[in-house]
């Protein structure tokens, strides 16, 4: 976990974002649910989105080697994976695929510009999550497929925008026709369900996980 100077706690992708952009990294892979803000900085030549799991993410850096001599990837809970050996500051950065919590924040440190000064080069883009516990992951599962075939059960209900884009990489991610973008999914490891919510501001991304996770609840499969 790292803060800026006025203690607000970076999330884990775009931490990893300004450890890509700053060691110059050309090609990434990223879980699905990380900040589209990676993207839209158009820092890189490749983006791989995968299922949530270092293991998924792991799995990319063979496809994106072949093209690429400076490969990285990263997850939204701070976990930086070096697929290259990347030369940084006259010094050599040793590949290391598996997960790395000081790289990112060592790298960052580094640097003569306030942190939050970094961030807002960035694309404002804002990430919320939560979840439902002892939520059965056959009840999940039975959600998505009902959602899957009707998103406007979701979305006319809570007056969201109607959907563009339907991504099933991990559960069901869904990007509205104004680029918020709310993601349904079953823990891997718990009878739990994940909501993941991005938009323009922070609070608007915590309505719409409010929005979906209340949906869940209430809706019958």
């Amino acid at each position: 976990m790292l803060s800026d100077e006025k203690g607000q706690w970076l999330n884990g992708d775009l931490l990893g974002l300004l450890c890509s952009k700053l060691l110059r990294v050309d090609s990434l892979a990223v879980p699905v649910s990380c900040n589209t803000a990676i993207e839209k900085s158009g820092l890189f030549k490749q983006v791989n989105r995968t299922k949530i799991g270092s293991p998924y993410v792991i799995a990319e850096f063979n496809e994106l080697l072949v093209n690429s001599t400076r490969v990285a990837g990263f997850e939204a809970n701070g976990g930086y994976l070096l697929a290259s050996d990347i030369s940084f500051n006259g010094q050599v950065i040793s590949s290391l695929p598996t997960r790395d919590a000081l790289l990112p924040a060592l790298i960052v440190l580094a640097q003569p510009k306030s942190i939050s000064n970094m961030l807002d080069e960035l694309p404002q883009s804002f990430v919320a999550s939560n979840r439902i516990k002892e939520f059965p992951t056959s009840k999940s599962k039975a959600l998505l497929t009902k959602l899957g075939n009707d998103i406007s059960l979701l979305t006319a209900l809570y007056n969201l925008e109607p959907h563009q884009k339907v991504d099933v990489t991990d559960g069901l991610r869904v990007t509205l026709n104004n680029n918020d973008i709310v993601h349904l999914r079953p823990s891997g490891n718990a009878p739990e369900l994940r909501c993941y919510a991005e938009s323009s501001s922070l609070q608007n991304a915590q309505q719409i996980v409010i929005k979906a996770l209340d949906f869940a609840r209430n809706i019958a499969v």
